[in-house]
C-alpha cells in the first residue's frame, strides 16, 4: 500500500463529500452568512476526521447510506468551532490555513453567526439522510445511535466542555497541571475525533465493546494530536502550518511543552500514538490503513 496516494484519494472523497452535502448556495437576504459558512468550510483543512469514520466504517461493515451525511456533519462542527476559536474572545487569530480568518473577513457579528449556522447545518444534514436508510430499523437505528454520539461528544459532556475550562484557566490564570491539560486535550480534541471513529463503527454494526475500544482510540489519539499540536507551536514552519507559531508562549499560556519539556512531550506523543494502535489490535478485525492514518496524525508536521 503506497499511504500517501491512499490518503489523498480518501481525503479527495471526503472533500467532495462536504462540498456535496455542505456548500451552500448564496442568494436571498441571507447571503452574506452563507458566503461566509462556504469561505470556512472550504479554506482547506485536512479533511482527517470524516477519513477516520469512513475507515472505521468499513472496518466493521458495508458503508451505511448515511456515512457520507455524517461525515459532512463532523466537518461542519469542526468548521464552526474553528470559526468561533478564532474569534476575538477567544484566541484572536487573523490567519487559519494560510487565509484569514472568518471574522477577519466577514466581521465578529457574522463570524458567530456563521459558526451557529454551521453547527446548525450539521444536524439539518444528518436528519434529512435518515430517509435514505429506506424504513430499514436496523439502519435507522444506527443511524440515530450515531446521531446521539455526535451530539453528546461535540456538547459540554465533549469538546464545548474542554474549551470551556480551557477559556477559563486563562481568564482566571488557574495554572495548569497535567490532569487539567489532559482534561482540555481529551474534551477539546479527543471528543471529535473519538465521535469520527465510534460513528463509523455504530454505522458499519460494531458491537458495544468494539465500540468501547474505538473510544478509547480516539482518546489516545487526541490526546497526542493536541500534544503535537503544542510542540508545533515551538518547532513548526509557520509557511507548513499556514498560521504563525508562539502564540502560546506570547500570550504566556500553560501548555503541555512549557509544563514538561519538548523532549518529555515527543515522548509521550509516541507512548499515546502506541496506546491507540495497541487498543485497535484488541479487535479481531483489520484495518492497516486506519493504522497508518493515525501514525500519519502523530507524525504531521502540520
Amino acid at each position: 500500500m503506497n499511504f500517501n496516494e491512499e490518503l489523498r484519494d480518501r481525503v479527495r472523497y471526503a472533500e467532495e463529500m462536504v462540498i456535496k452535502n455542505g456548500v451552500m448556495q448564496e442568494d436571498g437576504y441571507q447571503k452574506t452568512v452563507l458566503s461566509a459558512m462556504n469561505y470556512s468550510l472550504l479554506s482547506g483543512g485536512k479533511r482527517l476526521r470524516p477519513v477516520m469514520m469512513r475507515e472505521a466504517n468499513i472496518l466493521f461493515g458495508d458503508e451505511h447510506p448515511c456515512l457520507a451525511a455524517f461525515m459532512t456533519a463532523l466537518e461542519l462542527i469542526h468548521t464552526y468551532s474553528l470559526v468561533h476559536d478564532d474569534l476575538p474572545a477567544l484566541d484572536n487569530d487573523e490567519y487559519r490555513r494560510g487565509k484569514k480568518t472568518t471574522h477577519v473577513i466577514y466581521g465578529e457579528d457574522m463570524a458567530i453567526l456563521t459558526g451557529d449556522a454551521l453547527l446548525n447545518m450539521a444536524y439539518e444534514v444528518v436528519t434529512a439522510s435518515f430517509k435514505l436508510c429506506n424504513d430499514d430499523p436496523i439502519l435507522i437505528n444506527r443511524a440515530i445511535r450515531a446521531l446521539q454520539v455526535l451530539t453528546y461528544k461535540a456538547g459540554i459532556y465533549g469538546m464545548v466542555g474542554g474549551q470551556v475550562y480551557d477559556v477559563e484557566a486563562e481568564d482566571k490564570d488557574i495554572e495548569l497541571d497535567e490532569e487539567s491539560i489532559l482534561f482540555i486535550f481529551r474534551l477539546k480534541t479527543g471528543a471529535l475525533i473519538q465521535s469520527s471513529l465510534m460513528i463509523g463503527a455504530i454505522l458499519g454494526g460494531a458491537k458495544v465493546d468494539e465500540i468501547n475500544i474505538m473510544e478509547q482510540v480516539g482518546e489516545s489519539v487526541g490526546i497526542a494530536f493536541q500534544i503535537k499540536d503544542d510542540i508545533l507551536d515551538v518547532t513548526g514552519n509557520p509557511k507548513i502550518l499556514g498560521k504563525p507559531v508562539g502564540s502560546d508562549v506570547k500570550n504566556h499560556k500553560t501548555t503541555y511543552v512549557t509544563l514538561k519539556g519538548l523532549k518529555t512531550a515527543n515522548n509521550d506523543v509516541e507512548a499515546y500514538s502506541r496506546d491507540a494502535i495497541d487498543q485497535l489490535n484488541k479487535l479481531d478485525k483489520r484495518n492497516e490503513f486506519l493504522e497508518e492514518l493515525i501514525k500519519f496524525l502523530i507524525d504531521r508536521d502540520r
